[in-house]
């Protein structure tokens, strides 16, 4: 929408950000069978803006599980308005660290792993 861009029309990076965040966190809820919560964001890089009416794409890939924590590696892709560059290209990328949470919003082991 255009009250989530910026002067120059193109979206805020805080947008895209929350909507990775809710990428990511679809494979973390899985896993750890309930409450998560994001503890950490490594590694985001925007490699292209993106524009109002670009239609984005987010994939989430876990990359690895610990006793608490699921770290997941999300990209967001755009394809351009534009029919003449509907290519879909990479606009951005980061991993997302994810904490399984108890009722008291403690990290709890995540579902199978030994105490």
């Amino acid at each position: 929408m255009p009250a989530d861009t910026n002067p120059e029309g193109d979206i805020f990076g805080g947008w895209l950000l929350a909507h990775m965040d809710l990428a990511g966190a679809t494979p973390a809820f899985e896993i750890a069978q309930g409450r998560c919560a994001t503890v950490a964001l490594d590694g985001m890089v925007f490699h292209q803006p993106v524009a109002v009416g670009d239609e984005v794409s987010i994939y989430a890939e876990v990359l690895k599980t610990g006793r608490t924590s699921i770290r997941v590696h999300v990209e967001a892709w755009k394809r351009s308005r534009n029919v003449a560059q509907s290519r879909s290209v990479r606009v951005t990328e980061g991993v997302f660290t994810y904490v399984a949470l108890d009722e008291a919003g403690r990290p709890r082991l995540l579902p199978g792993v030994a105490a």
